[in-house]
């Protein structure tokens, strides 16, 4: 049974939810993006009880598995392939609450024919909370 603090408040302007994900994206999220056609990759969740550490500030891996998907979103848009992750690095500079918009955007940097690279960052209210980076494997269609 659900319960209200697990919902999440209507998103930010321009951001609708994610759909398709996966089952492990479907489980952490909800998870929103914001649709369009340029390189940027920018999406959000709110964070909810179930997103934080006991202390209330979101955890690290909930970040980092939201980074990967917002990462690998930049990939997609830069060169319209699907890809695995094979390296993430991620800085936390500061932190998000439970009850805060955590933003991310990303773009594709460079890309050859197996290896994408990608960069972005998570932030709150302006605040930079995670920069981060990723080399991912480009997938061959099946």
């Amino acid at each position: 049974m659900s319960r209200p603090e697990d919902k999440a408040p209507t998103p930010p302007d321009g951001y609708v939810l994610a759909e398709g994900r996966g089952s492990f994206s479907t489980h952490n999220g909800p998870y929103y993006m914001r649709p369009g056609d340029g390189s940027m990759a920018e999406q959000a969740f709110y964070a909810l009880d179930r997103h934080a550490n006991g202390v209330g500030i979101v955890h690290g891996g909930m970040l980092a598995a939201f980074m990967d998907g917002v990462l690998a979103g930049a990939v997609w848009r830069g060169c319209q392939r699907r890809a695995v992750t094979i390296h993430l690095s991620i800085d936390y500079l500061h932190m998000g609450r439970v009850g805060d918009w955590v933003m991310g955007e990303a773009r594709m940097t460079r890309a050859t024919r197996d290896v994408a690279f990608a960069e972005g960052r998570a932030y709150v209210r302006g605040r930079d909370i995670v920069r981060c980076s990723g080399v991912f494997k480009l997938m061959n269609p099946t």
